[in-house]
C-alpha cells in the first residue's frame, strides 16, 4: 500500500521504530501525526518515514514510497537527519 492511500486512524511504524496514529487523510510528502516517542505528541512526519501500516484485522503490512517521496528522503539523508 502507498503511504498516500493510508487513512486517518490507521497505526504506523516509523523508520526510527516509533509508532503513530495517522491525523489526517492527505495525501504527498508530509503527514500529521500522534506520534508516541520519548514524549506523546502531535506533528508533522515526513511519508518516507512511515515503513509499515495496521490493518483493520490488525495485521501489519509494508508501506510503498512513490518516486517523489524517495527523491526528498534522498535529499533528507543528505543532511544526515
Amino acid at each position: 500500500m502507498f503511504t498516500n492511500e493510508l487513512k486517518k486512524g490507521t497505526r504506523v511504524l516509523l523508520r526510527n521504530g516509533w509508532y503513530a496514529t495517522l491525523e489526517d487523510n492527505m495525501k504527498g510528502n508530509i503527514r500529521l501525526a500522534t506520534v508516541e516517542g520519548y514524549v506523546t505528541e502531535m506533528g508533522s512526519v515526513y511519508s518516507h518515514d512511515i515503513v509499515r501500516y495496521r490493518d483493520a484485522n490488525g495485521i501489519w503490512g509494508a508501506v510503498q514510497h512513490t518516486p517523489a517521496q524517495e527523491k526528498l528522503r534522498a535529499r533528507v539523508d543528505r543532511f544526515g537527519m
